[in-house]
């Protein structure tokens, strides 16, 4: 498969997490250096002033958590197994309209790797930021991932 016609990990995230697809998340970049993901303003999932819920923009936090993880580590699938461990979320500012959400990896993923090629399973932070399209920053959230082996064949 070339890579033109090889989904893209927004794409894929879509396709294979529900959430995704209900909030109708526009993934606008994806690399292992960033994600940046987009919450369109939509009134279904607006909370009692206005802005999106709560749990939505946990939700695209999480999300652009999972697609940096994807881009930094897919490569390492056949062997491990990328799990959000814990997740920590401050709300700072009103959001109203559209928000982004922006995370990068709290470590670099080489030493992420290295751990795993030493038979660990690593727990790596990544970190985001939600804000809104004036550029204030309305959230922070850090989600920690794990890669969890994958058990020897028998």
């Amino acid at each position: 498969m070339s890579s033109e016609t090889k989904p893209s990990i927004g794409e894929m995230m879509a396709a294979t997490v529900p959430m995704a697809r209900t909030l109708n998340l526009e993934f606008t970049e994806t690399s292992p250096e960033r994600a940046v993901v987009r919450l369109p303003d939509q009134a279904d999932y607006h909370n009692h002033v206005g802005g999106p819920h709560a749990g939505a923009m946990f939700t695209l936090a999480e999300s652009a958590s999972g697609a940096i993880v994807l881009a930094a580590f897919g490569d390492q699938l056949s062997r491990a197994v990328p799990l959000a461990v814990r997740a920590e979320i401050g709300y700072k500012k009103l959001a109203m309209g559209p928000v982004t959400a922006t995370a990068e990896l709290g470590r670099p993923a080489a030493e992420i790797v290295a751990q795993l090629d030493a038979g660990e399973r690593p727990e790596f932070p990544v970190n985001v930021a939600i804000t809104r399209e004036d550029g204030a920053v309305t959230g922070e959230m850090t989600i920690v991932w794990t890669l969890r082996p994958n058990a020897p064949a028998a």
